[in-house]
């Protein structure tokens, strides 16, 4: 399992993933969770992966393969909107399970990868949209201002209570940031690092990349405070009167 969040805003977009894999409870490793394809000036496309390593790792291979051919078939570098390159990863997502479907099931298994995608294609405005295994996809929104993949469930609430279109990226930063917090406090599934990219809007260029380590001491003080802020407000919640 894994952990992705991608927060549309309006002066950009925020992506937040984890970096575990896991192939049982004694096989864990690190496996950067976050593709980046830029072409300054031009666009600025994230992906962020959850499900099967082998599936994600396979799907963004096809597309990076596909983008280097040069031969004007649909790509990443030629979709001429962000919409279009949501169908293009939707493509390359059912080409691996047509590829594989077959053999994967006489185990028993399915495909399963999905992503978050987002960015912005020069002439338009940003845009967040969550793939799901079987190809379809949903956009985010002045309603749903963010999406998760993988172990959405802990992360959700601090979500849901902060984040608006109007939230400024560094109060989004804290919000996601605190939302993994939550994530690898309740589920082993996901782990550090974690790899933070905030996108500037109309900038079509990388412009704030960081990954934390387990003992990053921002994320230490973050998580800190946030869970004394915590317990100094229970302290202060009124008691049941009997």
């Amino acid at each position: 399992m894994t952990y992705c969040a991608g927060i549309l805003l309006n002066e950009g977009v925020i992506f937040a993933s984890d970096s575990r894999t896991h192939a049982g409870v004694d096989n864990f490793a690190k496996f950067c969770k976050m593709t980046v394809f830029e072409r300054a000036g031009d666009r600025f496309i994230v992906m962020l992966s959850s499900g099967n390593l082998a599936g994600t790792q396979a799907v963004i291979g096809i597309l990076k393969q596909r983008g280097d051919a040069g031969d004007g078939s649909p790509s990443v570098w030629t979709a001429r909107t962000m919409f279009d390159v949501a169908i293009t990863v939707s493509n390359a997502m059912r080409d691996v399970d047509h590829r594989d479907g077959a053999y994967l099931a006489e185990s028993d298994l399915t495909f399963n990868a999905s992503f978050i995608l987002g960015g912005q294609i020069n002439g338009e405005p940003m845009r967040l949209f969550r793939l799901y295994a079987e190809g379809n996809f949903i956009e985010a929104g002045l309603d749903t201002p963010y999406l998760q993949t993988g172990e959405t469930k802990y992360g959700k609430p601090i979500l849901d209570r902060v984040v608006t279109p109007a939230t400024s990226p560094a109060d989004a930063i804290k919000c996601v940031m605190v939302s993994f917090d939550s994530t690898l406090r309740s589920n082993l599934s996901v782990g550090m690092p974690i790899d933070l990219l905030c996108y500037k809007k109309d900038s079509l260029q990388v412009t704030m990349r960081r990954r934390f380590e387990e003992s990053d001491p921002y994320f230490v003080e973050l998580c800190d405070a946030w869970g004394e802020g915590i317990r100094t407000v229970f302290r202060q919640l009124p008691e049941l009167q009997w």
